[in-house]
């Protein structure tokens, strides 16, 4: 990853929500920061948990300071997606000061592309989201062109769409709790993918420091 920021290669990386659930977003927000991730590709539910998390300090309603429930809080996701639709979107949101953190957040500050494609089981969605399947596939499609290494964590479907648009050439990491994902990327074709069956933010935290974030 240093060698390929060095000479301004392209690193893609695949993001789940449980990023967010696990307690990551600093360790992610930081490689954005820094310059890790040329390219981020995620769902409706990355960004969702990602804005619950900066604006109300839960994800999933759960308070991650203390691992505790919030009373009300299973409604904290749509209350975040409805700020941002106030907004406009999520960008207007970090221009008027109401998204100040976050790896949402970081991207638009950094200028980092990222793509974010939902399903019809989504809730909200939240803005920016794409729901035409078809164009959110060409999108991701644009978006890998030229990556050198892609980072895939906890998202099986994400991880497992992007892997089918990669050339063998690019040097894949999925990291997810599951071991059942790295099998199944496999069994696709993505025989380069390297795994690693771990926890989000353990995987992230030491790759933080690893890179001296």
């Amino acid at each position: 990853m240093q060698r390929i920021r060095e000479r301004r290669g392209k690193i893609v990386f695949v993001a789940g929500p449980a990023i967010v659930h696990s307690g990551a977003v600093a360790s992610l927000a930081a490689l954005v920061r820094a310059g890790f991730v040329s390219v981020l590709l995620g769902g409706n539910a990355i960004a969702t948990h990602d804005v619950e998390f900066a604006l109300l300090g839960t994800s999933l309603g759960v308070d991650l300071a203390t691992g505790m429930p919030v009373e009300g809080g299973h409604r904290n996701h749509m209350r975040a997606i409805n700020t941002i639709r106030k907004c406009g979107s999520l960008e207007r949101a970090v221009q008027a000061g109401v998204l100040t953190s976050g790896i949402i957040y970081e991207c638009v500050s950094h200028d980092v592309p990222y793509v974010l494609t939902g399903s019809i089981r989504d809730d909200g969605p939240m803005p920016g989201v794409i729901v035409d399947m078809f164009e959110a596939q060409r999108l991701m499609r644009e978006s890998v062109q030229g990556a050198e290494m892609c980072l895939m964590v906890a998202t099986m479907l994400h991880s497992i769409a992007t892997g089918n648009f990669l050339p063998a050439t690019v040097k894949v990491v999925a990291v997810d709790i599951n071991p059942a994902v790295v099998t199944k990327l496999a069994d696709r074709g993505s025989f380069q993918a390297v795994g690693l069956v771990t926890d989000a933010e353990l995987f992230l935290s030491d790759l933080a420091e690893e890179l001296d974030l």
